[in-house]
């Protein structure tokens, strides 16, 4: 069925930022219950011994533990979860799960290690997470193995989440996207929908292997989004391009077929276009 999109005049002057508004769907609707957030301490990690973090597990107003509900994981947690940020998630998920537009989700959101036996009491990068980019950044199975056998095999002791991996899906930002990537490359017996926002497929710890990685890989059975910034970090440079190393990606999975969806937008390395797309990111991630 065609699908007509209404016309949007585009801009024609980038020397200074652009900044996407953001539709009903990331703010709060009459009549639409709100999930629950739950937070959460872990510090004692196998796979990553020594570090310290937080998680969050966001429970729909809808769910029963009669029915296994979906599950979406995201890295770099606490960014999605701010109700004032970029991305308000738990407003999205709230409105999308109220109209039936993606299934009821439990979501855990999860922030990187930091090596300090006590956490910072305010939120976000003051310390820098110091084992950030060898959790998110590394081409191998160490985080799948910390989020299932560690984080998931703790949230699943509370609440009743579906084995199936078509319900299962993986989310991040830049490091944290590569991450979300390698997680279901890895573990498509575990995850196969993939939200991957600015991913930084470039050669930070090997990501930039990805695209030839993909073509000579019988394909796996994943549903991929990229999101990518026209002013992403080296926009205009020949090396750690990461504008275009999502490129690279999307044609990779283009050449064998993988089931994706490519969002450019005008912006640079922050969470503005990602968090105005959200909804219809999650609707067609989601989708039958």
């Amino acid at each position: 069925m065609l699908t007509d999109v209404p016309y949007l005049r585009q801009p024609t002057d980038f020397s200074e930022p652009v900044r996407y508004a953001y539709g009903r769907d990331s703010s709060p609707q009459p009549g639409v219950p709100r999930g629950t957030i739950f937070e959460h301490v872990w510090s004692t990690s196998r796979v990553f011994p020594g570090t310290n973090r937080r998680y969050w597990i966001y429970v729909p107003a809808r769910y029963s533990p009669a029915q296994p509900a979906s599950l979406m994981v995201f890295q770099d947690g606490d960014a999605w979860l701010d109700p004032n940020g970029d991305m308000r998630v738990s407003t999205v998920f709230d409105n999308l799960i109220h109209r039936h537009e993606m299934p009821v989700t439990i979501g855990v959101f999860i922030d990187p290690g930091i090596f300090r036996a006590e956490l910072p009491a305010k939120l976000g990068w003051d310390p820098k997470p110091e084992n950030r980019s060898v959790e998110y950044d590394t081409l191998s199975d160490a985080y799948a193995e910390f989020l299932l056998t560690e984080i998931l095999a703790t949230v699943q002791h509370g609440y009743v989440i579906t084995d199936d991996p078509d319900r299962r899906a993986i989310c991040g930002m830049s490091s944290g996207a590569i991450c979300a990537f390698t997680v279901a490359w890895e573990r498509p017996d575990q995850f196969r929908r993939v939200l991957s926002y600015l991913g930084s497929f470039a050669d930070i710890r090997g990501g930039h292997r990805y695209p030839d990685l993909i073509r000579q890989t019988a394909k796996k059975p994943l549903r991929v989004f990229l999101q990518a910034a026209t002013r992403d970090v080296n926009w205009d440079a020949a090396d750690l391009n990461w504008f275009s190393a999502n490129l690279m990606m999307a044609a990779a999975l283009a050449e064998r077929g993988y089931d994706f969806r490519l969002v450019l937008g005008d912006g640079g390395h922050d969470a503005n276009h990602g968090g105005a797309i959200l909804p219809d990111a999650l609707r067609w991630l989601w989708r039958a």
